[in-house]
């Protein structure tokens, strides 16, 4: 759902069109976080491993690129509701990387990528499942309590919001 590409191909096809015949390609400039986007998007196209408690669940998320991207992180939010310790069910997202600062040095940093922000949300499924600092506190004492119980939740989850 990544389509950068076709949008900034379109635009500059109607930019094309309003200006005169004698005006030169370097007038059409397309943005340096446009430019960074479409390069990152196209990183991206790769598949990633999973595996673990929501093998099998395909989750959306929505990002929201700011204006002083790749200088501010992405906005991002989980719109596929989901049982997990760190994943609220109203889409809130706690990863550190997603911060501008953080207190273990691992926020937002300009050097960061969109594939960044794809590789830590696919952690968040397999190994940094964090159950002992949870956004989620509910899901992650139902880990504590009952694992299979937890497992059931999940599953039972991705049949009814994950397919």
């Amino acid at each position: 759902m990544l389509t950068l590409a076709s949008k900034l191909k379109r635009e500059d096809g109607l930019k094309g069109s309003r200006t005169s015949a004698t005006a030169s390609d370097s007038t059409r400039r397309v943005s340096v976080r446009d430019r960074l986007l479409v390069k990152e998007v196209a990183e991206l196209e790769a598949n990633l491993p999973y595996e673990g408690y929501y093998q099998g669940g395909k989750f959306q998320f929505e990002t929201e690129v700011p204006d002083a991207y790749n200088m501010v992180p992405p906005k991002v939010k989980c719109l596929t509701r989901i049982w997990h310790p760190n994943i609220t069910e109203t889409g809130e997202i706690c990863l550190s990387l997603l911060r501008e600062h953080s207190i273990d040095g691992t926020g937002w940093a300009p050097t960061r990528t969109l594939k960044d922000v794809v590789w830590g949300l696919n952690s968040l499924f397999t190994d940094l499942l964090n159950f002992d600092d949870p956004l989620n506190i509910e899901a992650a004492e139902h880990h504590l309590r009952d694992k299979e119980d937890f497992r059931n939740k999940v599953e039972d989850y991705m049949k009814r919001y994950a397919r």
